[in-house]
């Protein structure tokens, strides 16, 4: 048992007690087939249904159809002869019960074949998040909702039938242009609502703001890009509020003092919405230092829960049609985090500046460290952190097995409606994230036709199929957000620069010394001296932590971090950087995304065990 199993603080769920934790149950394992792999010259592909790409032929897993049976999937297809259907990014079909279409295969093409009339505008770059709707009809892929006049999975769909409609995001004053710029789409369960994320990079820096609002259909459109039918984004929420309180806050009657505040709704990207519970599920601002989690938040009241506490980083996830049961993506099994987040219960001070460059470690470039865990209503708790999902193979790197760590899990993880189906797609490490310097040999695929993804399937054996309830629909406006104005400039309060007391919840206190830029437009540096500080009576934390971050365009800056704390009771434990410090490059969106690169070190121990930094460039 890891030591972080000793102690955890339970999860706070309004209206009741916390049950025990579920036991682990059983679960069968296996892939669901895709269509053959073949080069990219044209007629290499001999199937009359087509080809994929050996690498980056699978691009997305997505949800089921509301039978359960069939699940949607994205395609890259190649090498197809001249004048094909079976070409490019296309969405289809796949069986999951071992049965197969009229034409012998397990899998159907939905949009291979659409006429350009019905599809204005459709470009490589839309095949994101597949999502069904629950008429069986539609589907949500990227900026686009297809649509078919009869149930996507009959011999009766056909192309000439499926129309691929552009949604539209009015974010000028006046309507003109092709819309705001939308990421990371998920339909809500009520089939008439949007949760998706925006960009915002301006002089000021890097931001991101989280929207949720109402699919209305326009057969004919008269401003705004394209004028063609469309699906219009309307009565628009920002899930955010200058005036709401931070997790990190001045305390209302002593200003020169802060506050935690628990519940507080920060969040830093929507994930998604959790069927009949009505909440929008997102990775948020940290409860404790360094330790990345989700959260679940009720649209209509606030009401919060947090859903993971482990230390390591999760953030994808797939919530049940019940909303009593999550599947979540996370990088436990790599312990790849602890050197920043192994002390628990640190307060989330320097976080303020250090966020970016925590979340960058997360991947090594192209490659996640992602497995599949499931995780029940009331979150992880105790000694309880979830099942892992694809454990019970040899974990043997290049075996081949779903255990296998080359392999790793990626976003989203998706129930079948009777909540007895999961499916994840797991991806095969690629150049440059091995076969170089502090990299693992680039493995062969045991998979199909050397296929470098897959499609894992998990059925839970022991439980029954049950009928969906009833999706409650979601709120015209979210109380707790503003409603969204185009042309509006969202910014984020900070504090300002200036000392300030962190009272601990049991005895002690914190010094946080905030400096801000020339501008006095953001943050650039948090110490903080810890003096016998307490939370819980039982953990007693000293020392000091200082982090400075240096910003640069795209979203890249550099980190300066010093910290020597030294913390007592049951999470006994050290975090020390090396005397020069910890110097980390952050890179998210230029020439060397998220790859690891610093000099200096930062070591974390507790209870015995040591955590180390990963090597650079890896």
């Amino acid at each position: 048992m890891h030591w972080w199993s000793l102690l955890v603080l339970a999860n706070a769920v309004a209206g009741g007690d916390i049950p025990p934790p579920p036991s682990p149950e059983p679960v069968a394992l296996t892939t669901l087939p895709l269509p053959p792999v073949s080069d990219s010259a044209d007629g290499a592909c001999t199937a009359t249904t087509g080809c994929i790409k050996q690498t980056k032929g699978l691009l997305h897993a997505g949800s089921f159809l509301p039978d359960s049976i069939h699940m949607i999937a994205t395609l890259n297809y190649t090498g197809a002869p001249a004048g094909s259907i079976y070409t490019g990014p296309q969405a289809v079909i796949i069986k999951t019960d071992g049965r197969t279409f009229p034409n012998g295969d397990p899998w159907k093409c939905i949009t291979c074949g659409v006429p350009s009339a019905n599809a204005v505008g459709l470009t490589d770059h839309e095949w994101d998040y597949p999502q069904s709707f629950s008429d069986s009809k539609r589907l949500l892929v990227g900026t686009r909702i297809g649509q078919c006049d009869e149930p996507l999975a009959s011999t009766a769909c056909t192309p000439n039938s499926t129309y691929m409609y552009p949604l539209y995001w009015k974010n000028t004053a006046d309507g003109s242009g092709p819309g705001g710029p939308m990421r990371e789409l998920r339909l809500h369960p009520d089939d008439q609502h949007l949760a998706w994320n925006s960009f915002v990079i301006d002089d000021s820096g890097f931001d991101q703001f989280s929207y949720y609002g109402k699919l209305v259909f326009k057969s004919m459109s008269t401003t705004g890009e394209p004028l063609a039918p469309r699906f219009d984004l309307e009565t628009v929420s920002v899930l955010f509020s200058p005036d709401a309180n931070a997790t990190i806050a001045i305390d209302p009657e002593r200003p020169d003092h802060l506050l935690v505040n628990k519940s507080a709704i920060e969040i830093g990207e929507a994930r998604g919405f959790s069927g009949a519970k009505n909440e929008v599920a997102y990775i948020g601002y940290p409860v404790e230092s360094c330790n990345m989690d989700v959260f679940a938040v009720k649209l209509t009241n606030g009401a919060l829960r947090r859903i993971t506490s482990h230390p390591e980083y999760c953030d994808p996830l797939g919530i049940s049609a019940d909303g009593e049961w999550s599947v979540v993506l996370d990088t436990r099994r790599s312990e790849r985090m602890m050197f920043m987040s192994g002390l628990r219960g640190i307060p989330p001070l320097v976080d303020l500046v250090a966020t970016a460059a925590v979340s960058s470690v997360r991947v090594n470039g192209v490659r996640e460290f992602y497995d599949p865990w499931l995780v029940d209503y009331h979150g992880e708790r105790g000694s309880y952190f979830g099942q892992m999902l694809n454990d019970g193979g040899s974990g043997i790197p290049g075996s081949g097995a779903f255990n296998d760590p080359n392999w790793f899990a990626q976003a989203d993880p998706r129930w079948s409606p009777d909540g007895t189906k999961i499916v994840v797609r797991q991806e095969l490490i690629l150049p440059p994230a091995c076969g170089v310097t502090n990299q693992p040999p680039c493995p062969d695929s045991t998979e199909p036709d050397g296929e470098r993804a897959r499609i894992l399937f998990f059925n839970l054996t022991s439980r029954q199929p049950t009928a969906p309830p009833t999706q409650p629909p979601g709120p015209e406006l979210v109380p707790w957000g503003i409603p969204y104005v185009p042309d509006t400039i969202r910014v984020r309060k900070h504090i300002p620069g200036g000392s300030y007391i962190l009272e601990a919840g049991v005895s002690g206190h914190a010094t946080v010394t905030i400096t801000e830029n020339s501008e006095k437009t953001e943050i650039v540096s948090v110490a903080v001296e810890y003096d016998n500080y307490s939370e819980d009576g039982l953990n007693v934390l000293n020392g000091f932590e200082n982090v400075t971050a240096t910003a640069r365009e795209n979203m890249a800056g550099d980190i300066s971090w010093f910290s020597d704390l030294v913390q007592t009771g049951p999470w006994n434990g050290t975090k020390k950087t090396s005397p020069d410090g910890l110097h980390l490059a952050i890179d998210v969106l230029g020439d060397m995304p998220n790859i690891f690169r610093a000099n200096g070190t930062l070591i974390t121990i507790v209870n015995g065990e040591s955590y180390h930094q990963p090597e650079n460039n890896s």
